[in-house]
């Protein structure tokens, strides 16, 4: 495994954003484990993952200026954080992130932050994508943008479980949508962490399980 795999899952570990247990997706799947960006609580936490949104930005995006979007909740301190460590590393893009509901006083509207002008690309920095639910409700409100093409979305995780069909969750959403859909590191590589420490072995075997029933054919 790459080492900075190793240190981003470390580091979702020691800020309890990755737990293990009993828990129910968006999906509705119970799932022996969970990655919650919500229990990232502190500015230092906040700024590492950021800069883990940029590294793989980078990698995959290359110097491009993009706009960011952030779905709410939990999308839009991920947007903040990575558009921050984007602008420290010499690539200044705009963010925004969503209302739950439509505002219809002040500057009224649904969305926070720039708006996307017609022409311009917009990416999506999202959690975890578990059943594709999150981005489908992400492209019904992207869609009143006219002429914004999202070209690209950026996930902690990718969970390797199955969406609508056999494939991916991931897979579907690029299918679907015509872009891809990136990760810091996915499930398997979890596996090979925790499978380096024995006292992980019910948590290894769990996921294994779930897996084997759950997970993704392609």
């Amino acid at each position: 495994m790459e080492s900075y795999k190793r240190e981003f899952i470390r580091f979702l570990e020691d800020a309890g954003v990755l737990k293990f247990g009993d828990f129910t997706a968006k999906s509705g799947r119970k799932i022996p484990y969970f990655i919650n960006a919500g229990d990232i609580k502190t500015g230092d936490q906040i700024a590492k993952l950021g800069e883990f949104y940029a590294k793989a930005y980078f990698e995959k995006v290359g110097n491009k200026r993009s706009v960011l979007y952030g779905p709410a909740y939990k999308g839009i301190s991920i947007a903040v954080s990575a558009a921050v460590a984007l602008s420290k590393n010499g690539l200044d893009v705009p963010f925004f992130f969503n209302r739950k509901e439509e505002k219809d006083h002040g500057e009224g509207g649904i969305f926070v932050g720039y708006v996307p002008k017609a022409g311009e690309e917009v990416v999506i920095v999202e959690d975890v994508i578990t059943a594709g639910t999150a981005i489908r409700e992400s492209m019904a409100n992207l869609s009143a943008l006219e002429g914004v093409r999202v070209a690209a979305t950026f996930v902690m995780v990718d969970r390797k479980e199955k969406g609508k069909g056999e494939k991916s969750a991931m897979a579907e959403v690029a299918d679907e949508f015509g872009f891809p859909v990136y990760s810091v590191v996915d499930v398997y590589d979890i596996i090979e962490y925790l499978e380096e420490d024995p006292k992980n072995e019910e948590n290894v075997a769990r996921i294994k399980n779930y897996l084997a029933v759950n997970g993704a054919k392609a």
